[in-house]
């Protein structure tokens, strides 16, 4: 059976949740939370594997951009559900090179709806993904390879405006 990636985006949030509230690490907290399904199907894994690797790799980093778009709000005021959520979506766009960067926030959305305790939610995750991606696209830092992953013509835009 096919394992789809909401699935493993949403064991990978299960995860993070986890660490938040007890002292374990990303991997066991992730290891107890994976099926056989997920185990068994390699393509599953290596996504599960490249997401979550990226998301501990890049944890800071990605908490900044977090912090820089949320105006007023410090990051322990940010709901947990909705905060890794955001530190996923955001690993994905900035590591996930075969993952369109509106795919990544659809997810995010999506997640939000299912799993977040307010409407408002998936409304605050969607306002500062788009914020945060529309800095990222300006400053040139997302890197998608292939059709359909980034609009090329904004890309060529703005390196024709740097090489100036």
């Amino acid at each position: 059976m096919k394992t789809y990636r909401r699935q493993i985006r949403e064991k990978i949030l299960q995860a993070l949740y986890t660490i938040e509230l007890r002292d374990t690490d990303i991997d066991s907290a992730a290891g107890w939370l994976l099926t056989q399904e997920i185990l068994d199907d390699p393509n599953a894994m290596k996504f599960f594997n490249m997401l979550i690797g990226s998301i501990k790799a890049h944890m800071s980093e990605i908490d900044c951009y977090i912090e820089r778009h949320t105006f007023n709000w410090d990051m322990s005021r940010i709901a947990i559900i909705d905060k890794n959520i955001l530190r996923m979506a955001l690993a994905e766009i900035l590591y996930c090179e075969d993952i369109p960067p509106k795919v990544s926030i659809n997810e995010a959305i999506e997640i939000a709806k299912k799993f977040s305790s307010t409407e408002k939610s998936s409304k605050f995750v969607n306002g500062i993904l788009d914020a945060i991606f529309n800095e990222l696209k300006t400053d040139g830092k997302i890197h998608k390879n292939g059709r359909g992953l980034i609009d090329h013509s904004t890309a060529k835009l703005h390196k024709n405006e740097t090489s100036k």
